[in-house]
């Protein structure tokens, strides 16, 4: 399995763009042992590989940007454990690796729900981000789960919609939107939870609600929900 690993990398390195680095850090992604690979590379190489789960912990181990976006990739997320979720989340250092692993691998996990939740509570901004990343990823891709499953998130929302961090207060409203545009029901109450953050006295849950508010209650929205 190492040796496997060590090809891939030694791939990856020799796919290494500078410029396209350059072009990374200028739209806040963290550069540090980053290749500039970008993901429409990262993907087909991935379908080259197939599913390998301990495959993707070694290349996850490696510290390397697109290594560890690979690596969401090529996981199975039935043998996604707890204790890697946590292992896992703790390295986010970016927000692109953040949200390539909770949209591609862990909201798929059967602790997705769980980690949401948690997540959302942890005070460190790459995992405060990881728990509502994974609320919208969950939002969008579990097409079988009851509405009534997303409701406890709104509570969620209204506690952390003050948070100003950037990447937070953004995860926070990509969440209230991706709720809000599951089913009519769900708008419905995604609306009343953005009014409610409205009146919360901080720049941040003021933008996060005229913009979900602008999305939610929008003619394209709607005319979706009603078909």
């Amino acid at each position: 399995m190492n040796h496997i690993a060590e090809d891939i990398i030694a791939q990856l390195k020799s796919l290494a763009n500078p410029e396209n680095v350059a072009g990374m850090r200028r739209y806040g992604i963290s550069t540090q042992n980053a290749l500039g690979i970008s993901i429409y590379t990262l993907r087909p190489l991935a379908k080259e590989i197939g599913c390998d789960h301990h495959l993707a912990l070694r290349l996850w181990e490696s510290g390397i940007h697109e290594a560890r976006i690979l690596a969401a990739y090529i996981d199975d997320p039935a043998l996604v454990s707890e204790e890697q979720m946590e292992r896992w989340v703790v390295d986010f250092d970016s927000w692109d690796v953040c949200d390539q692993v909770c949209s591609s691998l862990f909201d798929r996990s059967p602790f997705a729900y769980q980690k949401a939740l948690e997540w959302s509570e942890r005070e460190e901004e790459f995992v405060k981000r990881a728990g509502f990343v994974l609320t919208a990823a969950l939002s969008v891709h579990d097409k079988e789960a009851p509405d009534e499953r997303f409701e406890q998130f709104f509570s969620v929302i209204v506690r952390e919609a003050s948070d100003g961090r950037n990447y937070v207060k953004k995860a926070v409203n990509w969440a209230l939107r991706q709720i809000g545009k599951r089913s009519r029901y769900l708008n419905e109450l995604a609306v009343q939870t953005a009014r409610q953050v409205q009146q919360i006295d901080s720049p941040a849950a003021r933008w996060i609600a005229s913009d979900a508010l602008r999305e939610l209650t929008g003619e394209k929205v709607q005319k979706r929900l009603k078909r």
